[in-house]
């Protein structure tokens, strides 16, 4: 009995598997090309009006507002800024004593807020009259923080 064997297909040169290797060395080629070039564009001008909407700002669209949601010592920090600028720095100092101890939560960071409270206090009003507002809010902090933006 005689086997008749196919040599072209026993080389491995048959048409599909050339087709195979071909789409396996550039189809990756082609997507990462394609992907790279639909996806990004860079505006180097700075005006937000002419940027376009890629796949990545979508995705990231979820996850920018969830960032945007802001802790609640960020957001008291800034307001008690805000009165320091406006009124004094006793009156911001008084009211972080009162959301301290109307919400103990905001206990640990009650001197990071004094000593930014302290800082800005002596760009606004110079260190000898922001000393001037010192008291024992959350320790001796917006006195540290009048200190080291005063030297």
């Amino acid at each position: 009995m005689k086997h008749s064997t196919n040599q072209q297909t026993r080389r491995g040169q048959g048409p599909a598997r050339r087709i195979g290797r071909t789409l396996a060395l550039v189809l990756p080629v082609v997507l990462v090309l394609s992907g790279t070039l639909a996806v990004t564009r860079v505006d180097w001008s700075g005006d937000p009006s002419g940027s376009v909407l890629t796949a990545s700002d979508v995705s990231a669209a979820g996850a920018s507002s969830k960032a945007r949601a802001r802790a609640p010592q960020e957001v008291l920090r800034d307001k008690l800024l805000t009165e320091l600028q406006e009124e004094n720095p006793g009156v911001a100092l008084t009211h972080l004593q009162e959301a301290v101890n109307g919400h103990p939560s905001l206990a640990r960071h009650c001197v990071s807020i004094a000593r930014a409270l302290g800082r800005a206090a002596v760009r606004v009003y110079g260190p000898t009259r922001a000393q001037s507002y010192a008291r024992p809010v959350c320790d001796t902090s917006f006195a540290t923080g009048v200190a080291a933006a005063h030297s």
